[in-house]
């Protein structure tokens, strides 16, 4: 899994490549509470490069978002597709997370 930051104004998107496991979602999360500790308000996690999650990359989704909202910040997850839909729809957590259907989409979303 590779991580790149990209910056939009006030907004961080973050572009995940590759699959989120057990081996690299931690990867995620560490950048993520870095990032917090630096005072990033909004957060767009891009995961249209993502073809592959499993119950740790799962793990990782929910400790970042939730993390997010006990500091009242904001997060929007971006392009979520094929299997990695499937594996959210499944846990039902489509209502959980907040998700866009682009990254344009989902900078919209964390604006409000």
């Amino acid at each position: 899994m590779e991580l790149k930051i990209r910056k939009n104004g006030d907004v961080y998107i973050i572009d995940v490549n590759g699959e989120m496991d057990l081996y690299n979602s931690y990867k995620l999360k560490e950048l993520v509470m870095k990032m917090l500790e630096k005072s990033v308000k909004f957060f767009v996690i891009n995961l249209e490069q993502v073809d592959y999650i499993d119950s740790s990359g799962i793990g990782a989704l929910i400790y970042i978002c939730s993390t997010v909202k006990k500091m009242n910040l904001k997060l929007t997850i971006a392009s979520v597709h094929g299997s990695v839909k499937k594996v959210i729809e499944l846990t039902k957590l489509t209502g959980y997370f907040p998700m866009a259907n682009s990254v344009e989409e989902a900078l919209l979303m964390v604006k409000d």
